[in-house]
């Protein structure tokens, strides 16, 4: 018997969870194998829709090479392997992207380049900015700080889904994402605040303060990021990112939340700290 979509949500979401999970907990090491994972996986479906979906075509090549090596260079610095100013070998990857664009036959390659830095800019750097909130705390691996931002945004998710489903009648966006409501927004946030403030009674690498505003921060720009993925989904005819995750579509459609929150989350930290 077929699995209902609710079904499919459930089980894939709590195996993904308990994978993630495992992950951010053992040690630095598996975390980065982590985010690399998930960065690289975001990276390719990003690539991929625009490839198949529009007449531009990123240099797939060019996006993997960079990405990955400016994952392990940012964990190499954070580790104290390699020297803060490391950071500058990630720069002439810009140019190179650029240069490498003249070696490919292309109608309109300033397009393909747009959307080749575009996929960098929306699917990696986040992951980056990440990396460093994980070792905000001098240069040493706090998982609690990362295993608290997923529980956040995961509950900010969950109470959404249930508000918007009981109550949810107002929309939100409706030309960009028509399911979204401003009941289901409430819930998400209510949800979430809730989780930062247990969180900061037993986790205290950040305080009730730092919690709570991050708490804010993933629902408010968690939601835009939400909104932004809709909106090139919708630009480019298509209900999910992907299949690769059971229920939930593919992995633009489950970390679209993360895309834009996390910059701000560290700028956030970045002040406050």
């Amino acid at each position: 018997m077929a699995l209902s979509n609710l079904q499919q949500r459930t089980i894939s979401g709590l195996i993904g969870a308990a994978l993630m999970i495992s992950l951010i907990v053992l040690n630095e090491y598996t975390f980065i194998f982590m985010i690399t994972a998930l960065a690289l996986a975001s990276l390719h479906e990003f690539n991929h829709l625009i490839s198949t979906k529009t007449d531009a075509r990123p240099n797939k090549f060019m996006t993997m090479l960079c990405a990955f090596f400016s994952i392990q260079i940012f964990f190499l610095v954070q580790k104290g392997i390699l020297p803060s100013n490391s950071y500058y070998l990630s720069i002439p990857l810009i140019s190179i992207i650029f240069t490498a664009q003249l070696y490919r036959k292309s109608a309109n390659p300033f397009q393909d380049i747009a959307f080749t830095i575009l996929s960098l800019v929306y699917t990696i750097v986040p992951f980056l900015f990440f990396q460093k909130i994980a070792f905000i705390n001098h240069s040493t691996y706090s998982w609690k700080i990362v295993f608290g931002l997923f529980f956040i945004l995961w509950a900010s998710d969950i109470g959404a889904y249930i508000a918007g489903k009981s109550f949810g009648k107002h929309k939100l966006f409706p030309s960009v994402s028509p399911g979204k409501t401003w009941e289901g927004s409430i819930g998400g946030t209510l949800f979430s605040i809730a989780m930062a403030y247990g969180i900061s009674i037993y986790w205290t690498d950040l305080t009730m303060i730092q919690w709570l505003g991050t708490s804010i921060i993933i629902v408010v720009f968690g939601m835009y990021g939400d909104l932004v993925e809709s909106a090139l989904k919708r630009s480019i005819n298509i209900k999910d990112s992907g299949t690769m995750i059971p229920g939930h579509g593919g992995f633009l459609d489950r970390f679209d939340g993360l895309y834009l929150s996390l910059p701000v989350v560290y700028s956030y930290l970045q002040f406050f700290y």
